[in-house]
């Protein structure tokens, strides 16, 4: 436990002293703010055309989440792609592999230092969502906010340990960082495989990311959602560990 909370204090120095960490999350944050105010606007036009049922507060909620976790796609490999490859690139990776740290001790520090990164940067948002909860009538039910967020931090957990697992496999960043995207779009692409019929469209849905996603942005807590983003989280995890450990193997 020692040594995964050295590895996580290391790499949360470098993130909040690197400029590039606060450039990330300035842009996150203006974006978001931006869709934001452009779903709401939309929302209160509407308002006035639809049906006295109409939910404006709930509708704009479950666009912003889904704004988030599209967002997110974009920049969360700019938070993983140095989580090895720039280790590998400074030789630095060489020290930890010849300490007495246990391989899944530095994955789990990096991992967690990363995921402080990413609830940093979604943390202002809640103020978005704030100005919808004390301005609105009526308001959006507050399970529905705490089982979106869940559903935003398990995801982005998710592509945290594949973003981490891939920058191990490089040491050069850029590469890094396009093999994460690339395989954030087929994670994303698998949820229209799964609007089709037939137990291969079954399988596809379970499999993807945003298919159990959209439960959380309903306010749905699902166990099978639960079990799917932890197992990938762990499974991801456990492919750097093993990518650590052939490396440890290679220079012994």
């Amino acid at each position: 436990m020692r040594s995964m909370y050295a590895i996580y204090r290391k790499e949360i120095g470098h993130y909040f002293v690197s400029p590039v960490a606060y450039i990330v999350v300035a842009l996150f944050i203006f974006l978001t703010a931006y869709f934001f105010t452009l779903y709401l606007t939309d929302a209160i036009l509407q308002a006035y055309q639809a049906p006295p049922d109409f939910d404006a507060p709930s509708w704009i909620l479950r666009l912003f989440l889904g704004l988030i976790a599209l967002v997110v796609l974009f920049f969360i490999p700019m938070v993983t792609m140095g989580l090895f490859a720039e280790e590998r690139k400074r030789g630095t990776i060489e020290l930890l592999m010849t300490s007495p740290i246990r391989e899944v001790d530095i994955v789990l520090g990096k991992f967690f230092a990363s995921l402080t990164m990413f609830i940093a940067m979604l943390l202002p948002t809640a103020i978005f969502l704030a100005v919808v909860w004390f301005h609105s009538d009526p308001v959006p039910p507050f399970r529905m906010i705490l089982a979106g967020y869940l559903g935003v931090l398990l995801f982005g957990g998710c592509l945290l340990a594949l973003g981490l697992f891939l920058s191990s496999l490089t040491e050069n960043q850029i590469v890094a960082a396009a093999l994460t995207f690339g395989a954030f779009l087929i994670l994303w692409a698998l949820d229209f495989g799964s609007r089709g019929s037939g137990p291969t469209a079954q399988v596809v849905s379970y499999l993807s990311v945003i298919n159990h996603f959209e439960d959380f942005t309903r306010g749905i807590i699902d166990t099978s959602g639960l079990i799917y983003y932890v197992s990938f989280i762990v499974f991801f995890l456990f492919l750097a560990v093993r990518s650590l450990d052939s490396m440890r193997w290679r220079r012994a």
